[in-house]
């Protein structure tokens, strides 16, 4: 026989194209559009079915960038339709690859009930099946005109990312404003169809089932005929049945599919407009569940579900019954989904925590997955924080975007720093927005990598990033390949009911050990500087906040202020979205968000002082207080004195140029560039600097990546580097050693010193920054040999190579630290610690001459200077302070962080503060002192073990214990709670094992 499938398949889509699909549609009318533009923001619903719009005809322009208009369509169902199927279709310009990136609406009915949200694959709105003929028709549109601004040719700058930048040209063009017949039987035809033809093209050409299927398409062609394809759909229909019927193989891969939308909670749109996209989006699957029995929805971020409450109660009643109903599922357990590389050990917990109590408390729901599908990496500390948490699932994506290495699992355990295991799964569908497509479907099975072993995969299923959500046609398809030879076999399922399958099939998963690193998106660490710097900032205020508040409740009967906590600390938690901390939103975004983060700065700073002068009273005597979880200067840590200082500084001039820092510990020569060419260990006689290199070396890379631009740097990177050693001005005084730099368009000054008593080099770093395109890194080339190094994570610290041995090692070019990089010798290390940047370097290299010793040299990374999607990115003055640490073991690395990033307050009053709890042993670290959340009056205080080794302390209250309980981050008994010696805890911690405590004050 001949061989004829190309001319079949051409067949097939031209028919489908021209023929088919349009007949989907037979018959229309023209509604009526009248519209009204908001002046500025959006407007409230009321208002917006208030208004008097004016008349405006399909083809004209309208939509300035970011802005409201309320269109108005009106119309009557012809009689002569009454019986039929009557839908309008309501088109406001839009582009169909485009959901969830331009122009989006949102349905009402004049009495203000949401009906559905519109996108570009999603623009129909049911009238009546059947009508009567005659009806009047009446909604309303509330549609945003949101730009575009990821266009076809991506990554171009561009001012439409702001509001007071965009300009107010329309954007789009109205066009189809109909009522219109709709043919399901057409309808299904075409979805009959299009998965027969897309299954045909992912069979084997010589396979048996391929050609039966061509075959069966030919003849339901041949039934159609293309003049009357509405008369003789259902006869072609009836030509595809048998091969539609043929069951899958017993040993098809298997899927459970997911409804699901992922809603960027801030990205190339504002906060403000991730609001209605939620309500849009809601409304949408709300309806679907309505009309499709086996559908089932899930959705993530406590926040999204939150902001529906607040802003659409007519939505979140629907919300609600459907989650009544087992339908719409709350998933992932967290207030959005973060970023986890950068957020702190306590804002991390926090994300759960306020995550998994919005669902308990809304509908008495837990999670047991985390759902992170769009998060770029995990970091190692993330496992036990899920198990802390009552969790022990995590589903993600995004490791499948890795450019280098591939991934050797899909479904696997990951052990994170302290031992704790959590049961993975990465979809090898390979999407977070799976449309149910034939070759996704193919892709899922064929690229499973735990064939022969297990047999289960996800595929979560919507138009995501922007929202939009699952369609009718998604479902449809997905009824057709539940059962179907050559296809995977698709399911509609919940994601516990995903991973109870996978685990029940899976019971011992290979294990993948540390942190789950995204080759990709290694920029993210740096872009937006200040974004990240309120971030750090806000984390520690936090604190602060929290164990001052707490401490002085106790002591002094203190007002806790439990809901300003709560409503700051959520604030925090959102604007750690994995598209605002890491810097990849636009401008307006970050505007907003280094607004945000000073406001939160002012709040608690009020909160702090307030509750340390409840605990100093009045008087004048000098008290430093201590919020760090080491004593400082005689202070204890969370407590309050007179600080204790000894020794002095010197300031000499340098032979040759510059000058000497001393300080009996450490003597620190900077030369005639402002360059640290010496950095001497007097208690370890020893050199920190290599020899003939210079530590606080500035350096400049040209940084323009091949695509994703605030998010990528590529390693070409390194190909080109200016060190930047002309000074302007060089001058030293009590206050240590000021250099100031001029390059390009911008200038830097620094001012280095050190402080009596202390091991460490403070450098202060001010940037006005104005250069384009460009990778600004702080480098210290260190005489340590060292094949691994350690920065900190959360909850404890990870250790990566310094060398490249293999791809996956040459891959982390980029990589995250918290508030220290650590590296060592036995008996000798140095730490670089800071106050606010993340992304840093380590590279190694061998001497040549002299010693033939080893070089290992930390580059902090300080700013950056993309033009997409922010144009401005960085533009201005930067401050940043980092310190070099000499002679430090991974103990002073953990203590110097802390310190550099809590600075001492100081308040004068009658009294010393003593700490409302104090640990003995400086490896156990205390991360939070609070009040527990309920309101009870009992403290609770987060610790783990941070050196990485076993620790044996006490735990002492500062006041009479009633009940100790050990409890999960949600502050839960758990079965096992420590004995008590009067006040007094006896510990005993695992390497990085992190606990929780609550004492019941007596």
């Amino acid at each position: 026989m001949h061989d004829d499938r190309s001319l079949v398949e051409a067949r097939l889509r031209r028919v489908l194209d021209e023929r088919v699909r349009p007949a989907v549609y037979p018959e229309s009318v023209p509604l009526d559009v009248a519209v009204w533009h908001a002046p500025g923001e959006p407007v409230p619903v009321d208002e917006g079915l208030a208004a008097e719009p004016e008349p405006i005809a399909v083809g004209a322009r309208w939509g300035a960038p970011w802005g409201t208009s309320w269109f108005r369509v009106t119309g009557t169902v012809p009689p002569e339709w009454a019986g039929r199927t009557v839908e309008a279709l309501l088109d406001l310009g839009f582009d169909e690859n485009m959901p969830g990136f331009q122009c989006e609406g949102l349905v009402y009915r004049p009495d203000g009930t949401p009906v559905k949200g519109l996108n570009p694959r999603n623009q129909w709105v049911r009238v009546g099946t059947p009508v009567e003929g005659g009806e009047q028709v009446r909604l309303h549109i509330e549609a945003a005109s949101n730009p575009v601004i990821l266009d076809y040719h991506p990554f171009r700058p561009t001012w439409l990312g702001d509001k007071d930048t965009a300009g107010h040209e329309p954007q789009y063009t109205l066009a189809r404003m109909d009522l219109a017949v709709f043919d399901e039987t057409v309808w299904q035809l075409v979805i009959d169809l299009e998965v027969l033809g897309e299954l045909m093209a992912e069979l084997p050409a010589d396979a048996q089932r391929r050609h039966e299927i061509l075959r069966a398409v030919e003849r339901a062609l041949d039934a159609v005929d293309l003049q009357d394809v509405n008369g003789t759909a259902a006869r072609a229909r009836s030509c595809l049945t048998e091969v539609l019927a043929a069951p899958a193989v017993p040993s098809a891969h298997r899927i459970s599919a997911v409804g699901h939308a992922h809603i960027d909670s801030a990205w190339l749109w504002p906060l403000r407009e991730t609001v209605r996209k939620v309500a849009r989006t809601t409304a949408n699957m709300t309806a679907l569940i309505e009309d499709e029995p086996d559908f089932v929805f899930a959705m993530s971020q406590a926040q999204q579900w939150a902001w529906v409450k607040e802003h659409r109660p007519e939505v979140w009643a629907r919300v609600k019954k459907a989650v009544a109903e087992g339908r719409f599922v709350p998933a992932g357990g967290m207030w959005v989904e973060s970023d986890t590389n950068m957020p702190g050990s306590e804002a991390m917990a926090r994300q759960f925590v306020h995550g998994k109590r919005f669902f308990l408390d809304e509908f008495g729901i837990e999670n047991d997955e985390a759902w992170l599908p769009d998060t770029f990496g995990f970091a190692a500390g993330l496992p036990q924080i899920i198990r802390a948490a009552g969790s022990t699932r995590l589903l993600t994506q995004k490791i499948s975007w890795s450019q280098t290495n591939r991934f050797p699992h899909h479904t696997f355990q990951w052990e994170g720093i302290d031992g704790t295991r959590i049961f993975t799964h990465f979809p090898p569908v390979d999407t977070y927005n799976c449309s149910m497509k034939g070759s996704e479907l193919a892709h899922a099975a064929r690229n499973f990598k735990d064939k022969g072993r297990a047999r289960h995969s996800l595929a979560p299923t919507g138009w995501g990033d922007g929202g939009g959500g699952t369609t009718r046609e998604m479902v449809a398809r997905s009824a057709r390949v539940r059962n179907l030879e050559g296809s995977p076999a698709v399911v509609w399922e919940t994601p516990e009911q995903f991973f109870a399958k996978a685990e029940a099939e899976y019971p011992d998963p290979p294990v993948w050990v540390g942190e789950l690193y995204l080759e990709l998106h290694r920029a993210t660490l740096t872009s937006q500087a200040k974004t990240k710097q309120g971030n750090r900032r806000s984390e520690h205020l936090l604190r602060e906040a929290e164990l001052w508040a707490a401490t002085a409740a106790v002591r002094t009967g203190f007002r806790y202020p439990y809901e300003e906590l709560d409503r700051i600390w959520k604030t925090v938690l959102l604007h750690q979205f994995h598209d605002i901390l890491p810097g990849s939103s636009i401008a307006w975004v970050h505007r907003e968000a280094r607004a945000t983060y000073q406001r939160l700065a002012t709040e608690l700073d009020q909160i702090v002082e307030a509750a340390q002068r409840a605990l100093a009273g009045e008087g004048d005597r000098p008290l430093l207080f201590n919020a760090a979880p080491h004593s400082r200067g005689g202070v204890p840590a969370g407590g309050a004195a007179p600080q204790q200082t000894s020794g002095e500084v010197t300031v000499s001039d340098r032979p040759g140029g510059g000058h000497v820092l001393a300080n009996g510990l450490l003597r620190i020569e900077i030369d005639a560039r402002g360059l640290v060419v010496s950095a001497y260990d007097l208690d370890a006689d020893r050199e920190t600097i290599a020899p003939g290199a210079a530590a606080n070396l500035l350096q400049l890379h040209p940084d323009f990546p091949n695509m994703w631009d605030a998010w990528d740097v590529d390693a070409f990177y390194r190909n080109a580097v200016t060190d930047l050693t002309q000074t302007d001005e060089l001058a030293a005084d009590e206050q240590g050693v000021r250099i100031v730099r001029s390059f390009g368009s911008s200038r830097v000054t620094q001012v280095l010193s050190l402080q009596p008593g202390e091991r460490r080099l403070l450098i202060d770093t001010e940037v006005d920054w104005h250069e384009t395109e460009k990778f600004l890194k702080l480098a210290f080339p260190l005489d340590v040999h060292a094949e691994r190094y350690a920065s900190e994570t959360q909850f404890g610290h990870f250790h990566r190579p310094t060398h490249t041995n293999t791809s996956w090692e040459a891959a982390k070019f980029e990589a995250c630290n918290h508030r220290f990089v650590h590296l060592a010798e036995p008996g000798w290390g140095v730490a670089v610690v800071n106050d606010s940047t993340y992304g840093h370097d380590v590279t190694r290299s061998v001497r040549t001459d002299g010693d033939q010793g080893t070089t290992t040299t930390v580059r902090a990374s300080l700013l950056r200077a993309p033009r997409f999607p922010d144009p401005e990115t960085d533009q201005g003055i930067h401050r940043f302070r980092h310190a070099l640490v000499p002679g430090a073991a991974i103990a002073d690395a953990v203590r110097e962080g802390w310190r550099i990033n809590l600075a001492e307050r100081r308040v004068t009053g009658a009294n010393d503060v003593a700490p409302l709890v104090t640990v003995d042993n400086d490896a156990v670290v205390i991360t939070a002192v609070k009040l527990a959340d309920d309101g009870s009056g009992d403290v609770v205080v987060r610790f783990h073990e941070a050196h990485g080794g076993r620790a044996r302390a006490t735990l002492t209250a500062g006041f009479e214990v009633q009940h100790v309980m050990a409890t999960d981050l949600l502050e839960r008994p758990l079965q096992d709670a420590p004995q008590t010696v009067g006040n007094s805890i006896p510990l005993r911690l695992r390497p990085f094992e992190l606990v929780t405590l609550r004492l019941r004050r007596a």
